[in-house]
């Protein structure tokens, strides 16, 4: 049984493997309609269960259909729905699930949630989203990089904005997959410290950003956060944007990301994020595929 809890204590050649796993399950669809069971049935059987105590849409959508083309079933769970941490432990809310499911993904805010329900459960579990990572997403952006540009050991990635969960899980991704990776931002929302020495640091997005071969940005306010957060965000970031100027100092091939949703014309001007080195539908649809694999993974699939 493996847990799929961060990319940072999942070992390098597993996380590969997993990426290899994704792109030849997403090959073997193509043209197929998305309802179509994949010609391998691994999940058939298996009760999944997704729990979201954050909304979400492509965490939801993509970990749903994921499990339903490989011959499982799920069943959606939402923080409203569940004692998840208030009426009932986590460790509780853990055993008692192993009873019912055979796989748990938890799309959460503490960190130390998901810890627990790994730590008490007798089933795998997948980290969906945490305030501090979000290693589903960068697992599948990993995935679309190699589609487009090949292998991305020793290439430049440079993130321009908030350092925030996004950003950490591409950090323990630079380290995993070896690549170089530029953070580029302001000086209070620098990443977490715990991060040190797996990227570098330019303040100016002019001279961070060149000879990128990837640019990524994050939307510059949470869904919580209050108005005057909101507000000072978009003071302190603004001078980040990711714009046409910008993507030209890139390499000519370089691919721009976004893991969505996107506060258009805030962190990224439409231009690009419509433009030619925009690959974020292909993003968006390799969490499905990524997530495949990593369940996979996690049942020894």
């Amino acid at each position: 049984m493996n847990h799929f809890l961060d990319i940072n204590v999942t070992p390098s050649d597993d996380l590969s493997g997993i990426i290899q796993n994704a792109q030849q399950m997403k090959q073997a669809r193509a043209g197929l309609p998305k309802g179509t069971p994949d010609s391998e049935q691994p999940l058939a059987g298996h009760m999944v269960a997704l729990i979201f105590e954050k909304p979400s849409t492509r965490t939801r959508v993509s970990f749903d259909v994921g499990v339903r083309q490989m011959g499982g079933q799920t069943l959606v769970l939402s923080g409203a729905d569940m004692q998840l941490g208030h009426g009932e432990t986590i460790a509780d809310t853990a055993r008692v699930l192993s009873r019912y499911v055979d796989l748990i993904m938890i799309r959460t805010f503490e960190e130390q949630t998901l810890l627990d329900m790994a730590e008490y459960a007798t089933v795998p579990v997948i980290n969906g989203l945490t305030n501090r990572t979000h290693p589903c997403q960068i697992m599948a952006d990993i995935m679309t990089f190699e589609e487009h540009n090949g292998p991305i050991k020793g290439k430049k990635v440079v993130w321009s904005g908030d350092g925030n969960n996004v950003f950490a899980s591409f950090a323990h991704a630079a380290e995993k997959f070896d690549f170089d990776l530029v953070f580029t931002g302001p000086p209070p929302l620098d990443p977490e410290p715990a991060l040190a020495g797996l990227y570098t640091t330019v303040r100016d997005p002019n001279e961070a950003v060149q000879g990128a071969d990837l640019v990524v940005t994050d939307t510059w306010v949470s869904m919580h956060d209050p108005q005057s957060a909101r507000e000072r965000r978009h003071n302190q970031l603004r001078g980040y944007q990711v714009n046409d100027a910008l993507m030209a100092q890139a390499k000519d091939d370089a691919l721009f990301m976004h893991c969505l949703p996107a506060h258009r014309d805030d962190e990224a001007t439409s231009s690009v994020m419509d433009g030619p080195h925009s690959v974020i539908f292909d993003e968006a649809e390799n969490r499905m595929h990524a997530q495949k694999a990593i369940m996979r993974y996690c049942l020894g699939k």
